[in-house]
């Protein structure tokens, strides 16, 4: 496995096939899909970062790269993708055999760009961390949660910008920036959890154009678009200015008020209370990189987004309940979520959820907020429990096990005109950018070559599916150059730092085809990254089709690459052997079907 390993180290990319079946027949014998696993911030530590725009294609938009064709004496370079000659701009006006440009290296396949500030309007916005404090718990919890907020608070960077909201029967936003000449008292402001809010109505609420005139309908907010940075300075402050204050209001946090019956549950509004975050976040912070860090103790009860009644006499629903479609709050508080991850999408933020608690939260309903921003999710039994507080931590603190967020990404594929994009599973949302790279059939975020990644960090790996296009015989592989084919990812993201980049990856392959092409196949088999993609597309199959048989399925996929690859005699079962490329993979698949993940 050392070559793959070598190869994951230069790019960040492993394939299950690195030399790829030439036809859409020979790709369907093969059983394991045409796939890769990439990680986009996969850390190097020799990544140049070059400080200036990239050169794009003018027909493909794909990026100069080190398998371009140069013509020096005319500057030009030929596209590997379309083969379209482009024009070499005039600052590259002394390219040549022995001064060529950082990107066009042989050993820089994976490069960065970072503009300078004069060449991009906004190339620096700090990062947005709005908490959401679920204060419906008993005291103990409480006072664990504070201690281990105001932890994080002390591993912020001074820059990074935060908000404060509580919940509970009603949601509060609390003022944490407050000028001097009213009365100089931080306020609250106060949202009934019973009913979902409108953008307009937070922003009415909230005074946002208290001294301006509100701008013209479907206008979104920010500094751009009229909202002062006065009225945004409210409510999301820098981490040194704030500190104080936000401590202060971590001191003075109590359990909700409101007295909760011996046979009820608590009335909390998670969903309000994270709509209205999402909210603050589109009027404030639109199109940059937010998180808004939700911490609940219990389930919800009260408003939009609710999972069971306050009634203790009504269960909440259980895993049969959502098998047998028994379940009276489900699809409603679904549809809400996924309206809600939609904003979100839109807008570039990320929801994280820390569950602490030893009931239901409800994250069946909420994980697709979630798991489309990107976002993190931490179980435990205790606000006090270790896992969180180490968790909590690892978000924040830089060193060896840090994670590295980044967020509002922005993630692109380029591909040869003989493979098709099927789509991507991984924490992503669909850009719904249609055209000649898309496939007909589609795994998980399809139809589209544009994804966005609202949250991302350097262990975040996206697990690609291919089709390949091509139908006619082997025959027509004839020259050298015509069994290679490239594939590029652009992943733009706002680094931790603030500064906006643009990360290229350009890959290249083999196709093999026709009757001598087995062994070959063989040669480029990575059985790790085949179980890896093979268990991901079990796993979505496992939660999108009804019917669907994971230990049958796997099973038959298993028998069919056997017979296909294996060397053995007809009705002598002790005559058959597997080549070493493939001698392990049957025990990862002997050990997923028996493992929690794919048993009923």
């Amino acid at each position: 496995m050392a070559e793959f390993l070598d190869l994951e180290s230069k790019d960040g990319v492993r394939m299950p096939w690195n030399v790829i079946p030439g036809t859409k027949q020979e790709s369907s014998n093969s059983v394991i899909p045409v796939s890769l696993l990439y990680t986009p911030l996969k850390p190097f530590p020799n990544l140049p970062i070059l400080p200036y725009s990239p050169l794009r294609c003018r027909s493909c938009r794909s990026i100069l790269n080190p398998f371009a064709v140069i013509d020096y004496a005319a500057k030009i370079w030929i596209c590997p993708f379309c083969f379209n000659r482009n024009h070499f701009p005039q600052h590259y006006a002394s390219i040549s055999d022995a001064n060529l440009p950082a990107e066009l290296y042989p050993e820089y396949t994976t490069i960065e760009y970072e503009p300078l500030p004069e060449l991009h309007a906004q190339n620096h916005t700090p990062l947005v961390y709005l908490f959401v404090v679920d204060n419906c718990l008993i005291e103990e919890e409480i006072g664990y949660l504070k201690l281990a907020l105001s932890q994080a608070l002390d591993l912020m960077p001074d820059d990074a910008l935060i908000g404060f909201i509580t919940f509970g029967s009603f949601v509060q936003v609390h003022e944490l920036g407050f000028s001097g000449g009213g009365s100089g008292i931080p306020k609250c402001y106060v949202f009934k959890g019973s009913k979902e809010v409108s953008k307009d109505k937070v922003m009415e609420q909230l005074n946002f154009f208290d001294r301006k005139p509100k701008p013209a309908a479907g206008v979104v907010a920010g500094v751009r678009d009229g909202l002062t940075s006065e009225s945004i300075a409210r409510f999301l402050l820098p981490a040194s200015e704030c500190e104080f204050t936000l401590n202060s209001l971590l001191e003075e946090l109590q359990k909700d008020p409101w007295g909760v019956p011996s046979d009820q549950r608590a009335s909390r509004c998670t969903g309000t209370a994270l709509s209205i975050a999402a909210h603050v976040l589109g009027a404030c912070v639109p199109g940059s990189g937010a998180r808004i860090m939700a911490f609940v103790g219990g389930p919800s009860t009260e408003g939009p987004g609710a999972i069971v009644s306050k009634n203790l006499s009504e269960p909440i629903r259980s895993h049969k309940d959502l098998d047998k479609d028994s379940a009276p709050y489900y699809h409603k508080a679904v549809k809400f979520y996924e309206g809600l991850s939609k904003q979100l999408v839109h807008q570039g933020h990320i929801v994280d959820l820390f569950a602490c608690a030893l009931d239901q939260v409800g994250l069946a309903e909420m994980k697709v907020a979630v798991e489309s921003t990107g976002g993190l999710v931490v179980l435990a039994e205790s606000f006090g429990h270790s896992v969180f507080k180490d968790s909590l931590k690892r978000v924040f603190q830089a060193g060896e096990h840090d994670l590295g967020p980044a967020s509002n990404g922005i993630f692109e594929v380029s591909c040869s005109k003989d493979m098709k994009i099927q789509g991507i599973l991984g924490p992503c949302a669909s850009l719904e950018k249609k055209g000649l790279l898309c496939s007909e059939t589609v795994i998980g975020q399809g139809n589209t070559s544009a994804w966005k990644l609202c949250g991302l960090d350097k262990a975040t790996t996206l697990c690609i599916y291919f089709d390949i296009a091509k139908k006619e015989s082997p025959d027509a592989i004839g020259e050298a150059t015509s069994n290679l084919f490239y594939l590029q990812f652009l992943t733009y993201y706002q680094h931790i730092s603030g500064r906006m980049r643009l990360r290229i990856s350009t890959i290249s392959r083999r196709w093999v085809s026709g009757p001598g092409s087995t062994q070959e196949l063989i040669a480029g088999f990575d059985q790790e990254a085949a179980a890896v993609t093979l268990a991901r597309l079990v796993s979505f199959k496992m939660e999108n089709e009804a019917e669907f048989d994971p230990i049958r399925w796997l099973d038959r996929s298993l028998i069919r690459l056997c017979s296909k690859y294996g060397d053995y005699q007809k009705e002598n079962p002790n005559s058959f052997s597997l080549s070493p490329r493939f001698s392990i993979f049957p025990q990862f698949i002997f050990h997923l079907r028996r493992s929690q993940f794919v048993q009923p």
